[in-house]
């Protein structure tokens, strides 16, 4: 089935949190490496973020330790020093090949306009706060459809969750490539949804490519 649009998560596909992580854990007064180290542990025994930030902080309450650093002059987010080197070529190449681009992950609402000013080259962005639908959700993955005015089979969805992206897209009928980059892309497993990906990836250098030769009879 030929792929028409490519559909890419946020965190950890286009962006590297380790720095955002870090900036955490600085916050929180914890060493990085330790907050990092116990961030595997809480995913490799199926736990979230959520659960990391209550570890060392109990009681933790996300929005308002957001607002103490946006008066404290280190806001919570993302910006070009986080987008990973590959990114804005990967998408600029698919683009040019004629493909629909689109970005779409669960994201707070502010992260629309930190996204819209790195200036990457795509056709739609959906987040899931201003959307008001988050993976891994059957929706989230059928108003990227929508957006993209495609059958989810040509589709292709690109991230480094199996749980939030690999799974999901499988099961909208999307094809999927999982890039194993990140604490959840060498953190989860799933040998069986894996087995079932179009393509799976260590970086974005070489989809354009891969996505190219496959689009050709």
């Amino acid at each position: 089935m030929r792929i028409e649009a490519v559909f890419f998560d946020i965190g950890e596909t286009l962006i590297n949190e380790g720095e955002i992580y870090g900036r955490w854990a600085d916050w929180l007064g914890v060493p990085r490496h330790t907050f990092l180290t116990k961030l595997g542990a809480v995913l490799a025994t199926g736990g979230t973020h959520p659960d990391l930030f209550e570890y060392f902080r109990p009681g933790f309450d996300l929005a308002a330790e957001e607002k103490r650093r946006r008066e404290a002059g280190v806001p919570n987010g993302f910006a070009a020093g986080d987008l990973y080197p590959d990114a804005r070529a990967c998408l600029g190449d698919l683009r040019a090949q004629g493909l629909f681009v689109g970005v779409a992950g669960n994201q707070p609402a502010e992260a629309a306009e930190q996204f819209a000013a790195l200036g990457l080259e795509t056709d739609v962005l959906g987040i899931s706060d201003v959307w008001d639908l988050h993976k891994p959700s059957p929706e989230f993955f059928a108003r990227c459809a929508k957006e993209a005015g495609l059958a989810p089979e040509r589709i292709l969805y690109v991230g480094d969750r199996i749980d939030n992206d690999v799974r999901p897209a499988l099961a909208s009928g999307m094809q999927v490539a999982f890039l194993r980059r990140g604490p959840w892309g060498h953190i989860q497993r799933d040998d069986e949804a894996l087995a079932r990906c179009r393509f799976r990836l260590d970086d974005l250098a070489r989809l354009p490519a891969l996505v190219a030769a496959h689009n050709t009879p």
